[in-house]
């Protein structure tokens, strides 16, 4: 018998993929938080960052977030082994997501960096079940509704973004997503 022992599921789930100008070929931009993820190794509000402001520089935050640091701790070798995310650090940080009908917001504090994120203009629910690939390099199953708008702001600035029709994960790449799992 086969098992499958490196999966998270989450509740309430926001996504975002983002560049901060048109002459990226990469994202700048990853918000990718669950207001409760599900683990082998226990649950907490956890997700991952990407903010590259300066393109040409290093990120200013890139890692797992989370609220448990054995729970961030778990992503990197077991979800994302294999990708430039595997050997990303964890940080601690406070996430707070609010899921509504008509918008849903996400705040995470992480370090000196506020990530805010409101999403609203809802597409219909939909199933998703993707296969792995070589980003991301897992299944994927879950419900998902496509945010036509979406705006971020960093430290309380209002960022311009260019939001890509294809994410990181296959699908939209502004969605929220009530649940899902991903598994390898």
């Amino acid at each position: 018998m086969t098992t499958v022992s490196k999966w998270m599921s989450w509740e309430g789930g926001i996504d975002l993929v983002a560049v901060t100008s048109p002459d990226l070929q990469m994202p700048n931009v990853i918000i990718h938080l669950g207001r409760m993820v599900n683990t082998p190794v226990g649950n907490a509000a956890s997700g991952m960052i990407l903010w590259q402001p300066d393109p040409n520089a290093p990120p200013a935050v890139m890692g797992f977030v989370s609220t448990d640091e054995t729970v961030g701790k778990y992503f990197g070798p077991n979800i994302f082994a294999g990708t430039p995310f595997e050997l990303a650090p964890v940080l601690m940080a406070s996430i707070d997501i609010r899921i509504s009908d008509g918008k849903a917001i996400s705040k995470c504090l992480a370090g000196d960096h506020v990530f805010e994120v409101e999403m609203s203009d809802f597409s219909d629910p939909y199933l998703i079940n993707r296969e792995p690939a070589a980003m991301p390099p897992f299944h994927q199953q879950g419900v998902e509704m496509h945010a036509k708008k979406v705006v971020l702001k960093v430290n309380g600035e209002v960022i311009n973004i260019i939001v890509p029709p294809v994410g990181i994960t296959g699908g939209p790449a502004s969605v929220v997503s009530p649940n899902g799992v991903y598994a390898r």
